[in-house]
C-alpha cells in the first residue's frame, strides 16, 4: 500500500538521468502482467504520489501527461518501489480499461521471440481474455450454428440456468472425489460465466480488480 507520508527522503534516494528522468515499469497488481514502460520526472512522480494515479513525462512532447486523461483508462496506484540501483521504478496499479493506446490489455503484445513451450504457456495465460473476446464476437455477430449464439438468443434466463446446472455438476464431481470431473465442469462454469459477463458488458479485469481490492483490504 502507498504510504501517504512519503516525503522528500524517497525522492532524494532516486537517481534521475541527465535529463531528469527515471523509467517506470507499470504492473497490474491483479494479474502480475507488465502493462507499460514510461518515464517520470520529479514533478510527474510527485503528482503520482499526490493523486494516487499515474503521471508521466512525454519525451516526444516534452510535457507531463496523466494516464487515462483522454481515454478514461486510468491507473490507480497501489504500490511504488525502486530497484537496488535506485534508477528505475516499479509501480503496481489497478488498471481501469486497457493500458495500451491500441486497445490491447498491455503495451507488450508484440512477440519477438518464443522458445520451447513459451507459446503454449502464453496462450494458457491469456485464454480467459481470448475466450471473452470470442464470446463478445458471438454476441455482436450472432453466427448461425454457434452454441454461444444460441445462449444469447435465448436470453438471460437460459444463461443463468446453465450456470446453475454447471455449478451443480461441480458439486457432484467434488462429492465423487473426481478431480477430472471437477476440472471439466469448472471449465464449463467458467465459460458460461464469461457469457454472462458479456451479457452485462462486464470485463474480466473488473472481476480481478474486485478480488484485488478485497485482498488489499485483508478480507481474504
Amino acid at each position: 500500500m502507498i504510504n501517504d507520508n512519503v516525503g522528500e527522503d524517497f525522492l532524494s534516494n532516486l537517481k534521475f538521468d541527465h535529463k531528469g528522468l527515471i523509467p517506470a515499469v507499470i504492473q497490474d497488481v491483479s494479474t502480475g502482467k507488465v502493462l507499460m514502460l514510461a518515464y517520470m520526472n520529479q514533478e510527474a512522480l510527485q503528482r503520482t504520489l499526490k493523486t494516487k494515479r499515474t503521471w508521466f513525462y512525454s519525451r516526444s512532447r516534452q510535457k507531463l501527461w496523466n494516464k487515462g486523461e483522454t481515454s478514461g483508462n486510468y491507473q490507480e496506484v497501489v504500490q511504488i518501489s525502486y530497484d537496488c540501483d535506485a534508477d528505475a521504478l516499479l509501480i503496481k496499479v489497478k488498471q481501469h480499461g486497457p493500458a495500451c493506446h491500441t486497445g490491447k490489455y498491455s503495451c507488450f503484445h508484440n512477440i519477438a521471440l518464443e522458445r520451447g513451450d513459451s507459446k503454449e504457456i502464453g496462450t494458457k495465460e491469456n485464454i480467459v481474455e481470448e475466450l471473452y473476446k470470442v464470446i463478445q464476437g458471438r454476441f455482436k455477430e450472432r453466427p448461425e450454428g454457434s452454441y454461444t449464439t444460441y445462449l444469447f438468443n435465448e436470453g438471460q434466463d437460459k444463461i443463468l440456468k446453465k450456470i446453475g446446472e454447471e455449478a451443480a455438476e461441480i458439486i457432484i464431481g467434488s462429492k465423487n472425489h473426481s478431480r477430472e470431473e471437477v476440472i471439466y465442469e469448472m471449465g464449463d462454469l467458467l465459460y458460461h460465466s464469461l457469457v454472462l459477463l458479456v451479457y452485462h458488458d462486464i470485463k474480466p479485469y473488473e472481476i480481478l480488480n474486485e478480488l484485488a481490492k478485497r485482498r488489499l483490504k485483508g478480507n481474504k
